[in-house]
């Protein structure tokens, strides 16, 4: 697999493809964001997964074929910079959680939740609803009828711990909600693929889920 997940602003995306689907992975803004563009093999239909800044960008890598879908995993103003300019260049139809989806900049045609499935051409992904970085973060599940599963968690798992939480409440909910709904479901070959930096796999960090409740951050 030539696939790393290692982008940087301003460098080259990178590019994994799977039997029906390929991610490629896109870095943008001096917050180093990373941007998702999806695109089914049978049909060419794309959905890119945060339109967080440098529309032109994102645009270009868009190509001809169009824009069926953006999702926003979470309301955060660095997510989403690009969002209202890719909508109105593409059409794209939005797609955000049900408790994030009024503090975005653009109307959201579809507001989801546990178990919802958001379609892009063929493939699938299942809405995981993750309560505490933000009301209404979402991660986007492409489970692999041929290979493993692939995981888009946003800013609520990151290789080390999950996002960063402001009360103690919240950072127990979303730790919770990461451990019951993603690593207690998920087998360690799974793929996640975060909001900012590099990606990794569930079992590189199941065995420090423990260190992260005792950390508590």
């Amino acid at each position: 697999m030539s696939y790393h997940g290692k982008v940087t602003p301003g460098g080259t995306p990178d590019v994994r493809e799977l039997p029906h689907l390929v991610i490629t992975k896109l870095a943008v803004s001096e917050m180093a964001n990373n941007v998702y563009l999806l695109r089914c093999r049978d049909t060419d239909d794309q959905l890119l997964i945060d339109a967080a800044d440098d529309a032109p960008r994102i645009l270009s890598l868009v190509g001809g074929d169009g824009l069926s879908t953006v999702v926003t995993t979470h309301q955060h103003w660095d997510h989403h910079r690009a969002l209202a300019a890719v909508v109105d260049a593409t059409g794209a139809e939005t797609v955000a959680g049900t408790d994030d989806a009024d503090e975005l900049p653009v109307p959201v045609d579809h507001r989801v939740g546990d178990g919802d499935r958001v379609e892009v051409g063929s493939c699938s992904l299942e809405v995981i609803h993750l309560v505490g970085h933000t009301p209404g973060s979402i991660a986007l599940l492409y489970d692999d009828p041929e290979g493993t599963p692939h995981l888009f968690t946003g800013d609520s798992l990151f290789p080390g711990g999950v996002g960063k939480t402001w009360k103690p409440e919240d950072f127990t909910s979303l730790l919770d909600d990461v451990t019951r709904k993603v690593f207690d479901r998920l087998p360690d070959e799974t793929w996640f693929y975060p909001g900012h930096g590099d990606d990794s796999t569930l079992g590189a960090q199941r065995p420090h889920l423990g260190e992260w409740r005792e950390r508590g951050w």
